[in-house]
């Protein structure tokens, strides 16, 4: 009977030393992957707030330009107009042309600006969206590999428990009490196991 509870007790040793050898590996590799999604998210907001500060330069440009344009139109200076007009950003002009469509001076209904037209429209703004959304997917990706990462580490405390009963019911010669840490450590490894099998498994080089 002694022999056969230390072939059990191996045997929970060997495959719970795999299991914990495991966990570490997926461990280290779920914090590579977040490491790397955090990298990501890191460049995609310093290029998002790149992209915001051009576009926050750009309209303030369109404002300037604009201002311009609006003194010289209300005093029906053509020429001085025109040389303005010219001069407006290609993504301002649209909005400048649907704007004066609407006969803002006569039409109370008009919006007050070119600015709240829908064809007012900043690619370097759409692009700071763009990356902020990138950036956001970055993040909730390293968030899910740091979850995961501390779930493989709690498995490599499980399985070390339950090679701490395994390795300690072998020095014992009391056989109830032997067989007693044997079945703990056999439930924390089976239970372990179970749960680590729902896990997701990161085996990218």
């Amino acid at each position: 009977m002694r022999g056969k509870l230390e072939a059990v007790a191996a045997i929970l040793l060997s495959v719970a030393a795999v299991a914990t050898a495991w966990s570490s590996y997926q461990a280290t590799r779920w914090n590579g992957e977040q490491a790397r999604a955090s990298a990501i998210a890191n460049a995609a907001r310093i290029s998002a707030a790149r992209a915001q500060g051009l576009a926050q330069a750009q309209e303030q440009v369109d404002v300037a330009t604009f201002t311009q344009w609006a003194n010289a139109y209300a005093q029906g200076d053509r020429r001085l107009t025109d040389f303005y007009f010219k001069r407006f950003r290609r993504e301002f002009s649209p909005a400048v042309s649907a704007w004066l469509a609407t006969k803002p001076l006569t039409n109370s209904n008009a919006p007050l600006t070119p600015f709240a037209m829908p064809q007012y429209r900043l690619a370097a703004t759409a692009e700071s969206e763009r990356l902020d959304a990138v950036a956001g997917a970055a993040t909730a990706k390293a968030l899910r590999a740091i979850q995961r990462a501390s779930n493989y580490v709690l498995d490599v405390v499980l399985f070390a428990v339950s090679l701490f009963f395994a390795g300690i019911s072998a020095r014992l010669e009391a056989r109830r009490l032997r067989l007693a840490l044997l079945g703990v450590g056999w439930a924390v490894f089976l239970g372990a196991l179970a749960w680590t099998a729902t896990f997701p498994v990161s085996v990218a080089v």
